[in-house]
């Protein structure tokens, strides 16, 4: 009887061993992925940094970098097609700035020889003109490129009775500085600009209205908050709340132009 139950237990453990066999080779078999395919690239010229508008271009401000050959533009610089950009673009100016990581593209730049920098950088159908201006009629000097600022006419001019009076009004509103003299950015964290001569962007006819201000009296700039910067500016000779002075008193009345 043992001998009977031993070849029974023996034959139960191989035809447990035989199931499990033919059962682990009815499994899935695992599936061979096929390789990805290789995807095309060139090399892009592209910031390394940000490079703000006015900067003049330094062969460390650029990079080559490998981008899908699919998403080039036209408009991109490609290695292989003029691997001595970095070397041609050195010294341009920047007229729209470039943020990092940004391909570079020629019509963002200028050659910064010093001949057409301002033309190249202001919009189509804006004019660049200049005032003098002072500390005292320059906020200071706290007026950096880029800021937006009123422009003030104070004259003088014979009231009723022929008194002299003192007239103050802002002929322009919100309107851009493109420069302060020479200086067309803030570099190197530089907080105030000193400077003789502001250069304004104007229309057309606003730039009429300044030219013939200027010969009317003293102009002064008048900075505005970053806050309302974007607000409409002030019409030229619009109504305004006209500043009076009469021999020496302030006084705010309201005229009509």
């Amino acid at each position: 009887m043992n001998t009977a139950r031993i070849i029974v237990l023996a034959i139960a453990i191989g035809a447990g061993g035989i199931a499990a066999y033919l059962a682990s080779g009815s499994g899935a078999k695992p599936v061979v992925q096929a390789p990805a395919p290789k995807l095309d690239t060139v090399d892009v010229l592209i910031a390394k940094a940000d490079i703000p508008l006015g900067q003049t271009v330094k062969p460390e401000d650029l990079q080559w970098q490998s981008w899908p050959a699919a998403t080039v533009s036209p408009s991109f610089i490609r290695r292989d097609q003029r691997g001595n950009a970095v070397a041609d673009l050195t010294g341009s100016i920047v007229r729209s700035p470039f943020f990092a990581g940004e391909p570079v593209r020629e019509v963002k730049l200028v050659k910064g020889n010093g001949s057409g920098f301002m033309a190249a950088v202001l919009p189509s159908g804006m004019r660049a003109i200049s005032t003098e201006i002072s500390p005292e009629t320059g906020a200071g000097g706290f007026i950096l490129p880029n800021d937006r600022v009123d422009v003030i006419l104070s004259r003088r001019q014979r009231g009723a009775g022929n008194a002299e009076v003192g007239i103050s009004e802002i002929i322009l509103g919100n309107v851009r500085v493109l420069a302060i003299d020479q200086t067309i950015e803030e570099k190197n964290g530089q907080k105030v600009v000193v400077g003789k001569t502001a250069t304004l962007e104007l229309k057309p006819e606003q730039s009429e209205t300044l030219a013939r201000a200027r010969q009317s009296g003293t102009l002064s700039l008048a900075l505005r908050s970053l806050v309302d910067a974007n607000e409409p500016g002030t019409p030229a000779r619009s109504n305004n709340t006209v500043n009076v002075v009469r021999f020496g008193v302030s006084a705010a009345a309201a005229t009509q132009k």
